[in-house]
């Protein structure tokens, strides 16, 4: 089983930008000296959650200097917001920088603030998502003496006449990541022997407190479709140890009781910032086109801490994964700095990579 660490603080004003660049840096090398196998970021836009993922690539690049030997992922690109050209572009530079040490989750987004930013509509998003990744895949197939490709889809317009340039390092191109919830995003990843991010939910309901009755279910078909892809077994292999369950809150202290009332701290810190936001997300959603429908609860609630938290000692969060290891899930994908990104929530962060990379990782890295 890998352990990867996904980086996700948030800035509350912008003389806070800074500083939380500084500590994503600090914290990526520390997860990076301590056995954490790759580095994971957002792709988000105007507001202060991440505010590096506005373009996460050109972070990951900077990191990928410093850190050769890692992994880099994306949970998720939101597809609709890119233009087709760039977002391949980015992604083989990349590719090319880390030799292939990449992993791009792909998604269609689920914010109509940053959708009408860039001109896309909530309602169109995943129309508009799936026909710019058929775009990509003509940019990735395409010589310089075919056809041009005619990019006519939203906002996103052009004609490519050569080719796109740097070419891949990887064979035909980085792998993406798509989440396995819609049968298409999962047969995607299993005709291309793609990893893929496993769901712990269903919607509409974004949370839920059997979130394993989830994960099994999504599992299970993907790892199928996989299978019957007849792909090599060393591509099955590759794929599976890189499928991704993702927490978004991981925190891990000496006792159960001290992780729980330290990750109550950092959750009600995080609904806050959350609420903060709610007047914008109003604005965006003052037409049908842009409705959200879905919700995500309060963080405050068990429904949410049981979708997406591990929390507790590490004897207790070894045996909370130990069922995930055995269904086979390869990557779990830890939020460390959830919320606002203060010094003390840095500490409570390295606490947690400090933790899990003595007494977690070495129990159920061989495990899956």
């Amino acid at each position: 089983m890998r352990f990867s660490v996904f980086l996700n603080g948030r800035s509350m004003a912008p003389d806070e930008d800074r500083p939380l660049i500084r500590n994503l840096e600090a914290h990526a090398l520390y997860a990076a000296e301590r056995g954490f196998e790759a580095i994971f970021m957002p792709d988000h836009h105007f507001n202060g959650y991440m505010p590096i993922a506005s373009d996460s690539y050109m972070f990951a690049a900077y990191l990928a200097a410093k850190l050769p030997h890692m992994h880099f992922g994306f949970s998720v690109t939101s597809v609709p917001l890119h233009h087709p050209v760039r977002f391949v572009e980015r992604i083989n530079i990349l590719d090319q920088l880390t030799d292939g040490k990449l992993l791009v989750g792909i998604g269609s987004g689920t914010t109509p603030e940053e959708m009408i930013g860039f001109g896309v509509t909530y309602k169109e998003a995943s129309a508009v998502s799936e026909r710019n990744l058929e775009i990509a895949e003509q940019l990735w197939a395409k010589r310089m003496e075919d056809p041009a490709v005619e990019i006519d889809n939203g906002p996103h317009k052009g004609r490519v006449l050569q080719r796109i340039a740097p070419a891949a390092y990887t064979p035909g191109h980085a792998r993406l990541m798509p989440v396995a919830m819609k049968e298409t995003s999962a047969r995607r990843a299993a005709e291309n022997g793609w990893p893929a991010f496993i769901p712990a939910f269903t919607p509409p309901k974004i949370g839920g407190t059997a979130p394993m009755e989830h994960v099994s279910k999504y599992f299970k078909i993907y790892r199928d479709m996989l299978e019957a892809a007849g792909h090599s077994a060393e591509v099955v292999r590759d794929a599976l140890s890189w499928s991704t369950h993702t927490y978004q809150l991981v925190h891990v202290a000496e006792t159960d009781e001290q992780a729980r009332d330290e990750m109550m701290t950092i959750l009600r810190a995080y609904q806050d910032a959350i609420e903060r936001e709610a007047a914008f997300n109003a604005q965006a959603e003052s037409d049908g086109a842009n409705k959200k429908t879905d919700r995500t609860p309060d963080a405050l609630t068990e429904d949410w801490i049981g979708t997406w938290c591990l929390y507790g000692s590490p004897e207790t969060v070894v045996e909370h994964l130990r069922p995930y290891a055995e269904l086979g899930i390869g990557n779990i994908l830890c939020g460390t700095l959830t919320g606002p990104l203060t010094d003390e929530r840095l500490r409570l962060g390295n606490q947690t990579v400090d933790l899990l990379s003595t007494r977690v990782i070495p129990e159920l890295r061989g495990g899956a």
